[in-house]
């Protein structure tokens, strides 16, 4: 039997895909805060937890 687990961490690229926008525009979000990131060494990784804390956030300014 294989589990299969969830990522927890997504990449800026894997990000940007989820959130349908650009590499630049999800850097420009971890920079002014309103998307919480890891450095793991040289490697910059988004939580998904913050992925969807900042979408509700988003539908929240509606």
């Amino acid at each position: 039997m294989s589990v299969v687990m969830e990522p927890v961490f997504l990449t800026v690229e894997e990000t940007a895909g989820v959130l349908r926008i650009s590499r630049t525009r999800v850097f420009d979000l971890i920079r002014t805060n309103r998307l919480r990131s890891r450095k793991f060494g040289r490697l910059r990784r988004i939580p998904v937890s913050a992925i969807r804390e900042f979408a509700r956030d988003q539908e929240d300014r509606r």
